[in-house]
């Protein structure tokens, strides 16, 4: 497993019964995780802490409760990276911590290759990996179907000191869009993907993981460039194993010669030698 490690204004500060403690900069939040299956706390006064706590209802959804005031929106930096913190309605903060293990390789991909690498990001959600790559001095192709994912987007890049980098935003849908790329001829380096379990499009477009992931990676593997960098299939669909996502890039990209991996992603616990899997990837890269 890979464990992102190098968060100095985020941490889980413990886990028990179902929730994660968690800091983000000054901010403490309480949020479920199915993964925590265990009962114990080890820090059982730091609970009190917390500023809001994300409960679900057994109706489905949830809802924020607060105890103490928060900000609208506040700001946290991975390294050189700023990014825009928001509580949202279905319990996320508009970025997941643990992506910090792709960000650091894709980074590093970028960078060493010495080269300018075009980067298409698909369901690209508030950007995270978009402002790494730009960072990393790629051009960024950045595709979500939500308008105000977009705009998150644009106000990470801008945070971050990257608005005179370029970077194209694009609100479609993903399959839709990739079709007209292969049309026109573009081509990519590099192609990142974190694709929902479910979803539906703005023109009832389905969009079910199990069923559709594979179209997908063989359809943008029409839009590589002849000597692509790099390919990420991320996902955090529940009981898909990261072996699938590896199989699914050796077969579709089978005449191009790189290396493949796959694994779980996770964050440590604070003070512990706990880590909480959050997440799967594929990868394959030259």
């Amino acid at each position: 497993m890979e464990v992102a490690r190098d968060w100095k204004d985020y941490e889980i500060i413990d886990m028990s019964n179902g929730e994660k403690l968690e800091r983000w900069g000054e901010i403490i939040l309480t949020r479920p995780d199915p993964q925590i299956i265990w009962k114990e706390k080890t820090y059982p006064k730091e609970w009190n802490k917390s500023y809001a706590r994300y409960s679900r209802s057994n109706t489905g959804g949830g809802n924020w409760q607060y105890k103490k005031k928060i900000p609208e929106s506040w700001q946290i930096h991975y390294k050189e990276l700023t990014f825009n913190i928001k509580p949202m309605g279905f319990k996320h903060t508009g970025l997941f911590p643990e992506q910090a293990c792709n960000w650091d390789w894709m980074i590093n991909k970028i960078k060493s290759s010495k080269r300018g690498i075009n980067v298409l990001n698909l369901f690209a959600y508030t950007g995270g990996a978009t402002v790494a790559c730009s960072y990393a001095g790629a051009k960024v192709c950045h595709v979500d179907s939500s308008k105000g994912m977009v705009s998150w987007a644009k106000e990470n890049i801008v945070s971050s000191g990257l608005k005179d980098r370029p970077v194209r935003f694009i609100i479609d849908d993903v399959t839709k869009f990739v079709q007209r790329e292969i049309r026109r001829g573009n081509k990519y380096d590099a192609i990142i993907m974190d694709p929902p379990s479910y979803g539906r499009g703005k023109n009832g477009e389905v969009w079910h993981f199990e069923n559709n992931i594979s179209d997908l990676v063989e359809l943008c593997s029409k839009v590589l460039s002849d000597d692509p960098l790099f390919f990420l299939i991320n996902s955090y669909t529940t009981g898909i194993s990261s072996k699938v996502l590896e199989n699914i890039l050796n077969l579709k990209l089978k005449m191009k010669k790189g290396k493949l991996s796959s694994g779980e992603i996770g964050l440590p616990m604070k003070n512990s030698n706990l880590v909480l899997p959050c997440g799967i990837y594929g990868r394959w890269e030259k």
